[in-house]
């Protein structure tokens, strides 16, 4: 076996294009080639296989087969990743785990709206089903991982963070996939979901109406948000601070703090070593949310709930 791990190219690739064409039947970029296997089994002695994917490595692009049907499409998707291909070590780096995930995704239909909505329908029903009796419970498929990065790891935080949210608008910073903004538009919130990548944004904004969720997007640097003093009832930053470095967490801690007209809520994971696959940079500890609600000249709290909390209202 002479494959070995590797990260993503010194140069600076083109940024991911979640709804860009499919070349052929493959989700193809500046380093990673991505397709649903045709059942032939071809396997060359460079080929890696694991459980649902086959990896090698072709010029600069790292090739992944898969055997994933629509129906396991969901953000369990990224705890597969971590553990048939990343925390191995096969491949590393937050740069080719995204651009193999959003290819995983991409790959199963030639059309890029569908194969998303595939994705956040698929993830929402088990993040509703992860609230409801097992009696009450709809039936998605299996769940493909039971660890670090599974739904069922990060419903409990989505679930606090709504319990958290009083009425009114919401600000979501770094939202990503936006998840928990969807959630909350649904629950009646008027939402801004934000983000650093503009094509995130773009993602989210195209599947909401689908979803038939009301939202704003927004593309922006959680440490300068466009937006006015005291714009929305409660801000917030769940599961950011830990994928920058201590100075812009105390940015985007005092522009939280800025736009929220009552409540700023922040959640991280407790970790005791930043995980690269998931983008983190740093840990974030307990001590560090009470040095931040004592700075902030806020009142607080600061608790454990799958994870860390800093609730100040202001």
């Amino acid at each position: 076996m002479t494959t070995h791990p590797v990260g993503p190219a010194t140069a600076d690739p083109p940024p991911i294009d979640p709804l860009g064409p499919l070349v052929g039947t493959s989700y193809v970029d500046a380093l990673v080639h991505v397709r649903a296997s045709d059942g032939l089994g071809r396997r060359t002695r460079d080929t890696v296989r694991t459980r649902h994917f086959d990896l090698r490595h072709v010029g600069d692009r790292v090739h992944v087969e898969h055997r994933l049907i629509p129906t396991q499409v969901d953000d369990d998707l990224g705890g597969l990743l971590a553990e048939e291909l990343f925390s191995p070590g096969w491949l590393r780096g937050s740069e080719l785990f995204e651009r193999v995930f959003t290819g995983l995704v991409r790959s199963l239909h030639p059309d890029p709206l569908v194969g998303w909505l595939h994705f956040y329908r698929n993830t929402l029903l088990r993040l509703d089903a992860s609230a409801t009796s097992p009696s009450q419970a709809p039936s998605p498929a299996p769940s493909l991982v039971t660890g670090h990065g599974g739904i069922a790891g990060y419903a409990p935080v989505y679930r606090h963070a709504e319990s958290l949210v009083g009425p009114g608008s919401v600000l979501e910073l770094g939202s990503c996939f936006g998840f928990l903004a969807l959630r909350l538009a649904g629950h009646g919130h008027a939402v801004t979901a934000s983000d650093v990548t503009p094509a995130t944004m773009r993602l989210l904004g195209a599947v909401a109406p689908a979803l038939g969720r009301d939202l704003r997007t927004v593309a922006a640097d959680a440490a300068r948000f466009p937006a006015p003093d005291r714009s929305a009832d409660t801000v917030l930053a769940v599961h950011l601070l830990e994928h920058v470095d201590a100075a812009t967490g105390d940015r985007i801690l005092a522009e939280a703090l800025r736009l929220a007209r009552r409540r700023v809520i922040v959640a991280v994971p407790l970790e005791e070593v930043a995980d690269e696959t998931w983008g983190h940079v740093r840990t974030v500890g307990l001590d560090d949310l009470h040095a931040a609600g004592a700075a902030s000249g806020a009142a607080y709290t600061v608790h454990e709930h799958h994870g860390g909390w800093l609730v100040l209202d202001v």
